[in-house]
């Protein structure tokens, strides 16, 4: 099995390496991968300045895969169409630090490159892993249950698009309890902006850190992962609203001349 992994938190980013070293007990991976952070980049791609490409190495001197100075979606979409020699059996997306539940999905460059991957006509895959304390992360351990959840959904012999958003609970709720196959919430979210002023005078604001979820709804990627399990949701990415389209559909629309009040 051909493997492209990649991520929005880096090339060099531990939960990349955790799961790559997972991902080898599955087939051949290589790495196509921001050179730096890209978190919360969403599908942004490149546009208007060149793709630097490095090849990086492993501490064996052996290849590991490219750095790409763009973004997530970028990386992907340069995968596929130029760097490698034969499209990918499976495209990976992860693992990130911090879950890609619930809205989130909108934000993530974690999900966007999973995304880039599905529309390419490749199983696609995106993983994250929530945390409430940074400093417990344990991304190999995290990697390990990842790998399982891709071997999973391997076996559920998914249709070549098919796009799938995986979070793992965080560790200090202990191992997870399951998995849950759940629709994606969409509770809105707490947010907050610090405000300060910089040495020069001006007012700046920037998104805390308390960011989350207090009231998601029953029986969604959120609400499970609050409770200790493994969620699977499966996406798409047509935006399109079928019902309010259908139901637009039967009325007249009136171009050229002034609408008559109803």
């Amino acid at each position: 099995m051909r493997i492209l992994l990649t991520n929005d938190d880096g090339i060099y980013a531990p939960g990349l390496r955790a799961l790559h070293k997972e991902l080898k007990k599955l087939g051949d991976v290589v790495v196509c991968a921001p050179a730096t952070e890209q978190s919360a980049a969403g599908h942004s791609v490149t546009l208007l300045s060149p793709l630097i490409v490095q090849e990086i190495f492993d501490e064996n001197k052996a290849f590991f895969g490219w750095a790409i100075e763009g973004r997530p979606a970028d990386c992907v979409k340069l995968a596929l169409v130029e760097l490698l020699p034969e499209p990918p059996d499976l495209i990976v997306s992860g693992l990130n630090a911090g879950s890609n539940a619930g809205i989130n999905v909108v934000y993530s460059g974690t999900v966007a490159a999973a995304v880039e991957g599905a529309f390419f006509r490749c199983t696609a895959i995106a993983l994250s892993q929530s945390y409430r304390k940074p400093a417990q992360i344990d991304f190999a351990a995290g990697a390990a249950i990842a790998r399982q959840v891709v071997e999973e959904i391997l076996a559920y012999k998914p249709q070549p698009g098919s796009l799938f958003n995986v979070n793992l609970p965080s560790a200090d709720l202990g191992p997870p309890k399951g998995l849950k196959v759940l629709a994606q919430n969409v509770a809105p979210y707490q947010e907050s902006f610090v405000r300060n002023v910089d040495p020069r005078g001006r007012t700046y604001y920037w998104l805390g850190a308390d960011y989350g979820c207090a009231e998601p709804h029953p029986d969604t990627d959120e609400s499970a992962l609050q409770q200790g399990y493994v969620t699977l949701t499966p996406l798409y990415f047509d935006l399109t609203n079928h019902r309010l389209m259908d139901e637009m559909k039967t009325r007249e629309w009136n171009l050229g001349s002034p609408r008559k009040p109803d």
